[in-house]
């Protein structure tokens, strides 16, 4: 099948897609309520194009999305399998090709020569060296741009790159899940520091509190000692609250994140845990949850129990460390649910996702990501104090000298 074959096909399966939701009755109406919902009432063909993109791929009916209930009932199901694994990402334009981009993604740090399902003539304004937001996948050994959501300059690199921690944060496995290379360099990390935790602790697990989770993280990092004498968390009353700065739904997350779980008002038990395949957790209430097991009645057992089926940052492998520890595991997990699962069916009901694929500890995963340090750094960097510029030092045309790239007149210079 040539590319232009290939074009075409997948522009009749787009077409098959806006049919689907416009005959399926439940998803026309979904719709229907989606576009009032964003006051998206007479628009136009291209507006409706813009808007049903991202509708198809995100919007969600019934824990289904769009394109997996289309993925059920078409023929062409090696399509739609290759739109559902399509990626939403950050890239920088390296070049522009005759019929597409190359694009380096700032998110996995891998180069994608991309081709454009539409002429080259609909991108007119977009060049090299700007960012774009935008959705693209493969498709028989090809890779294709389907939607371009935002443009950024090439002054807005921070922008961009904030854009993209926040997706990894969001989601860590967007920095290996389609890059070989990538997820070797983790599985080398975690190996290492491993090694290095059992090192430097003599065990894979550290029982503290937020007060002091930091410090010990931090020194293991950076190779200093630490004593621990004086850091458990047997001094606090173990009890379940509501953390909000665990909620992670900031606008200014980056900056806030920084404050690390010292910053937050309560305190409560953290456990620094390496697993050696998937990284390094911190797990707040962890030593809680335990005690629900031991017999302790603590309080806000039903919330801890549901926190942590329920967390979609806390692991399989953390259930299994307790359920290993305690024989009455499911029998009080079961007790609570009303259920009778087995093991194996409480993580299929509750941690499904890690059933399917390898996902690395998040720590870990930003650890390796280039794009996280960079704007890490620069956060935490020290600012410099600005330098005191006059007119008569700096010509009204001539480059700012604050490095902004403006000229002065447009800059300090106002």
């Amino acid at each position: 099948m040539t590319v232009i074959e290939k074009i075409n096909e997948i522009n009749q399966v787009i077409k098959e897609v806006f049919e689907f939701t416009q005959t399926n009755e439940i998803i026309r109406a979904d719709f229907n309520e989606y576009l009032l919902t964003i006051g998206a009432t007479n628009i136009s063909l291209n507006q409706m194009e813009k808007i049903f993109l991202p509708y198809i791929f995100e919007r969600r009916i019934n824990d289904k999305s769009i394109l997996e209930m289309f993925e059920e009932k078409t023929k062409n199901k090696e399509l739609a399998n290759s739109l559902l694994k399509a990626q939403n990402s950050v890239f920088e334009i390296k070049r522009l090709l005759k019929n597409g981009f190359e694009l380096f993604n700032l998110v996995n740090e891998k180069t994608y020569t991309v081709l454009s399902l539409t002429k080259m003539t609909n991108f007119r304004g977009v060049y090299s060296g700007q960012f774009i937001v935008a959705r693209i996948f493969e498709f028989q050994g090809e890779s294709y741009i389907i939607e371009i959501s935002s443009i950024l300059s090439h002054s807005q690199r921070d922008d961009a790159m904030r854009y993209a921690v926040m997706k990894l944060v969001q989601d860590s496995k967007l920095l290996y899940q389609d890059n070989e290379e990538k997820e070797n360099e983790i599985k080398a990390t975690i190996a290492e520091m491993y090694d290095k935790f059992i090192k430097t602790f003599d065990k894979d697990i550290i029982l503290t509190t937020n007060r002091y989770a930091d410090e010990i993280i931090g020194a293991f990092n950076e190779d200093e000692e630490v004593d621990l004498s004086d850091k458990s968390s047997e001094h606090i009353e173990h009890k379940f609250f509501h953390v909000k700065e665990l909620d992670n739904n900031y606008s200014n997350f980056l900056e806030n994140s920084l404050g690390g779980f010292a910053s937050h008002s309560q305190e409560y038990d953290v456990a620094v845990i390496f697993d050696k395949e998937k990284g390094l957790y911190a797990i707040p209430f962890y030593e809680t949850f335990n005690k629900i097991f031991e017999g302790v009645n603590v309080e806000g057992k039903e919330e801890c129990l549901k926190y942590f089926l329920t967390n979609d940052t806390i692991p399989d492998s953390i259930l299994e460390r307790v359920s290993v520890g305690h024989k009455n595991f499911m029998q009080v997990i079961n007790k609570e649910l009303n259920k009778e699962y087995s093991f194996k069916e409480l993580i299929q009901e509750y941690k499904s996702e890690y059933l399917k694929e390898k996902i690395y500890s998040p720590a870990t995963v930003l650890y390796c990501s280039k794009v996280f340090s960079s704007v890490f750094d620069d956060i935490s960097a020290p600012k410099p104090e600005p330098i005191a510029i006059t007119s008569d030092k700096v010509g009204r045309n001539e480059p700012c000298p604050c490095g902004s790239g403006k000229k002065y007149k447009n800059c300090c210079g106002k």
